[in-house]
């Protein structure tokens, strides 16, 4: 079969659960966000991205910097993200107003950036003569890769140039650094190498293609690179390891890795640009690295949320089975990227169960990290919340009770802005003769291959998906992996074919009408005996969402048991929450003064309440658990 590609976000026009998402980041989140941006939000953490713009470019002059830097090291990449999710609100939503302020901000960058291409507020303001000299910890590479995405996108909104030549000219030197000087090694935070491959299928620039090639074949290759490079300076940003080749991916060549480790979201980062490099140049080795790869996330270092990254230490993966609900990190950024690999799996083949994995991190982990209202936000999104544990015990203190305004470390509310934002390029792909329908998503898609699609569908809480298609081609409409049972119907005709992979494939020609129908029945869910955190535990999903449960509807949650011999009922729909509630059938165990007794347990009937683990903490610090004890 020929390769799929993700459509252009101007193909999608949303409608429905989707559509409300993407007019609150336009109407609310993007405007909030640029508020932090300019230290305008009030009581919100301090952020200086705008005015380490405007104090480099009078570093470059030789003017007085006034405050200087302040912030992350990577704190100009909380820009590039939200000019890209601009990019793709403008296309869901003109704003003349919005547009003219991302134009603004684009000026200062560009006027931040050095003669020679280069362009980092960190080293511009506090000192140039240390450009380049680590790769370990100063995430030169990692800025430069999300104004690159920043950039591309912009440009394919707008069809502004402005910050795509200020990129090329970056993308120029960097290329003269690393390959006409040959300076060596790799980034320690992957992210430029994806960044890369979508400035080179936007504009055919060789020397992106070229620097992509580059960064992912040095990887591993020297073990000790960032020891030799520790040992050429005097200073450090965080005083890393150098040696923890673990923690950024780069213990082996990136062809002969198995085992998904080290810090999250630059993992996946890595095997998106992996995948994506293996799509363009059909190889074969480079993808079987990343089948592995993906195998060791989703099959073993996986939460049934969609999120990644176990533990807090080094925002990292473990080991395998190593799933605690209580002390999870499970970042909303590793989530993103998840589903940034996801699709690039699917470019190389189409197989449902990357659609499966993109769904379940999205509908769950994604929309978790962002409150309801879109004004605060989770770094971190774990199954299990105490209040008087969770955010003050040193072992818990990373698991919040409720989403704070904005972080210090902002990397996550500006992504989830920029993915919500872009969901149609993961919803729905095309080649020359295919529509394909990765995930359900209510709206109007016009492919490049002719056919043009309505879709209209409640999904996530609605089961039933219509198309309406016109064109000459094919139609490939998934079947998700965890609907046992579904109904696909063309036409008033049943369509008996199987899936292939994962999708019926439909064909079109002048005009079709066909309506999915998923199995909505909500469901117990075991975990894998090898999980040890989970012996003896279930949880509650219906269609792709993970269903938890909250004090606030059943007081103490840790003393309920579930009887999964009982049906779960759909419960009433909570205006608050925007969602359906399920009910689940069991038992309250009776507390008692002391920590321990021999007396017998006393209990009661009990009918529990379940909601959408995305709609968690937004009704005031209460008990949670997605995972419950049974009876």
């Amino acid at each position: 079969m020929k390769k799929q590609s993700q459509i252009s976000e101007k193909a999608y026009k949303a409608a429905g659960f989707i559509g409300k998402y993407q007019k609150l980041i336009s109407d609310t989140v993007i405007p909030y966000q640029y508020s932090v941006l300019q230290d305008k939000a009030p009581d919100t953490e301090k952020s200086h991205v705008v005015a380490n713009f405007v104090n480099a470019a009078k570093a470059l002059k030789g003017e007085d910097v006034g405050d200087g830097f302040y912030g992350m090291v990577f704190q100009d990449s909380d820009a590039a993200k939200w000019i890209e999710a601009v990019a793709f609100s403008l296309i869901n939503n003109p704003d003349a107003e919005l547009e003219k302020a991302a134009d603004d901000l684009i000026d200062l960058i560009a006027a931040a950036q050095d003669e020679d291409g280069y362009l980092n507020t960190f080293f511009t303001i506090k000192d140039r003569d240390k450009r380049w000299s680590n790769l370990l910890e100063a995430h030169e590479l990692y800025c430069s890769g999300h104004f690159i995405e920043a950039a591309v996108a912009y440009y394919e909104a707008t069809g502004k140039r402005t910050l795509l030549d200020v990129m090329e000219k970056n993308i120029e030197h960097i290329y003269d650094v690393f390959i006409n000087k040959k300076n060596g090694g790799f980034p320690g935070h992957p992210e430029i190498e994806l960044a890369l491959m979508k400035f080179y299928r936007a504009t055919g620039n060789k020397h992106a293609f070229e620097l992509c090639q580059y960064f992912i074949d040095a990887r591993g290759v020297d073990v000790e690179f960032y020891k030799k490079e520790a040992e050429k300076r005097d200073w450090s940003v965080w005083n890393s390891n150098p040696m923890d080749n673990d923690y950024r991916q780069a213990d082996k060549p990136v062809r002969e890795q198995s085992d998904a480790v080290g810090h999250a979201v630059r993992a996946v980062y890595l095997y998106t640009g992996m995948a994506d490099l293996a799509s363009e140049t059909d190889d074969k080795e480079l993808l079987e690295a990343c089948h592995r790869l993906w195998n060791s996330i989703t099959r073993r270092r996986m939460y049934l949320t969609g999120g990644i990254g176990s533990t807090v230490h080094g925002e990292a993966f473990t080991v395998d089975y190593d799933l605690p609900s209580d002390t999870a990190y499970a970042e909303t950024c590793a989530s993103i990227g998840l589903m940034f690999f996801a699709s690039r799996m699917l470019e190389n083949e189409v197989k449902g169960e990357y659609a499966d994995v993109m769904e379940q991190a999205f509908y769950n982990t994604v929309l978790a990290g962002m409150q309801l209202d879109g004004k605060r936000f989770f770094y971190v999104n774990p199954l299990q919340v105490d209040p008087g544990i969770s955010g003050i015990a040193p072992t818990h203190r990373h698991d919040l009770t409720q989403r704070p305004k904005w972080y210090a470390c902002a990397c996550c509310p500006p992504n989830a802005a920029r993915l919500i934002s872009s969901f149609g390029m993961y919803a729905y792909g095309e080649n020359e003769d295919t529509a394909f329908c990765h995930m359900y998503a209510a709206g109007e898609i016009s492919f490049n291959n002719g056919i043009k699609l309505v879709c209209t569908t409640d999904y996530p809480h609605g089961m039933n998906v219509q198309y309406k298609v016109t064109g000459n081609g094919k139609l490939a409409v998934r079947i998700p992996g965890w609907s046992k049972n579904y109904e696909l119907v063309v036409d008033g005709k049943k369509v008996d074919a199987e899936p292939v992979d994962g999708y019926v494939y439909i064909d079109v020609d002048g005009e079709i009408n066909a309506t999915l129908t998923l199995d909505g029945t909500p469901v117990f869910v075991r975990a894998s005996g090898k999980i040890p955190a989970l012996t003896g535990m279930t949880a509650v999903k219906r269609g792709p969402l993970v269903y938890c449960f909250e004090g606030v509807d059943n007081g103490c949650v840790r003393a309920i048991r579930v009887d999964r011999s009982k049906a779960i009922e759909l419960g009433g729909y909570n205006e608050l929450l925007g969602a359906t509630t399920l009910v689940v059938s069991g038992e309250r165990v009776e507390d008692f003064d002391g920590l321990y007794t021999t007396d017998e347990e006393k209990t009661t009937p009990v009918k529990a309440i379940a909601v959408p683990y995305y709609t968690w903490g937004n009704r005031g610090e209460n008990e949670m658990r997605v995972w419950m004890q049974c009876k």
